[in-house]
């Protein structure tokens, strides 16, 4: 009985010896739910950060532009999914910000839509009316200024925050087109309640370009950077398991809300793997004249001229 208490004694002293050194890091993600915002839930469901002797604070915001204030503020250490147009337009005027790694090239599961009785079957139908996108800078801008530029319309671009919000502005009749991310909004378009105007495979440009990105501060990296580095790699880990693992499917299908099948076509229709890849940011001489169009910087940029912008902290093996 003594040896089993000093066993079970010892077991304790190893737990509480490897929590106190576990390292935090608050994290801020944009857009909860979906499914390239879930990776440090599903990474965490793996163990992956545990073992890499980290313990993550995750923080929801609805937008890019939000989860760039709370990286800015210094409110948390790491800001993921960010429109990478805003994040360029924030480091030009000044701001303490570090791309630390791409999130999402090609942006495939993003979409535009319409209630199926309004008449309007693509953008070209929407000269004149209202199109969301998410929040000043982000991602859904972008996409949002390219799409309405190819289609040749005059419309009025509106932030109308999150994708359910944008739902309710548009059923109401507020927002003439809405954005959304798959699978969110998929039953409606089966269901003949809404159709899909504009995808962004309507600008094939986009599909080699780098859209969102993963940020720190300065000062994080300053007092962080192995942390930041030991994130990172989890992150990684944390992409690869989620398209081999049904549990990921299973997750992402319950934090949406949606039939496990309509969360398995979103993925594997709207979420290449490929486009997720972190070690390289593509596509930058395109993004830095979208950024000058859209007047996002004062003056033109080459990559050279915003370097100090990029501090890409880990590259996954090829």
């Amino acid at each position: 009985m003594k040896l089993r208490l000093i066993k079970l004694a010892l077991l304790f002293l190893l737990a509480a010896t490897c929590f106190a050194r576990a390292e935090t890091l608050k994290v801020a993600i944009s857009q909860k739910g979906f499914w390239d915002s879930s990776f440090v839930e599903f990474g965490d469901m793996a163990g992956f950060f545990k073992e890499v002797g980290l313990e993550i604070e995750p923080f929801y915001t609805d937008g890019g532009a939000a989860t760039l204030t709370t990286v800015l503020s210094g409110s948390v250490d790491i800001g993921l999914s960010n429109g990478l147009l805003g994040v360029i337009g924030a480091y030009a005027k000044g701001a303490p910000v570090r791309v630390i790694s791409a999130q999402m090239t090609g942006a495939n599961e993003l979409y535009w839509y319409a209630p199926a009785d309004r008449g309007i079957r693509s953008l070209k139908d929407a000269a004149g009316k209202t199109i969301a996108f998410s929040s000043p800078g982000s991602s859904s801008n972008l996409i949002a200024l390219a799409l309405i530029r190819k289609a040749g319309v005059d419309a009025k671009l509106v932030a109308t925050g999150g994708v359910p919000a944008t739902l309710t502005q548009v059923m109401t009749g507020q927002i003439d087109v809405g954005w959304s991310v798959v699978p969110f909004g998929l039953q409606n378009v089966d269901d003949g309640k809404t159709v899909i105007v504009a995808r962004v495979s309507d600008v094939p440009e986009l599909a080699g370009q780098t859209i969102r990105v993963n940020i720190a501060s300065p000062d994080t990296l300053a007092h962080k950077r192995d942390a930041v580095v030991r994130f990172m790699q989890a992150y990684a880990r944390a992409v690869d398991w989620a398209y081999r693992d049904p549990r990921a499917i299973d997750r992402f299908a319950e934090n949406m809300k949606v039939p496990r099948a309509i969360a398995q076509r979103a993925v594997d229709e709207f979420y290449p793997k490929a486009g997720l890849q972190i070690g390289e940011i593509r596509g930058l001489d395109r993004t830095l004249r979208e950024a000058l169009d859209f007047k996002y910087i004062a003056e033109p940029k080459t990559p050279q001229d915003i370097a100090g912008l990029f501090d890409i902290v880990y590259r996954p093996p090829q």
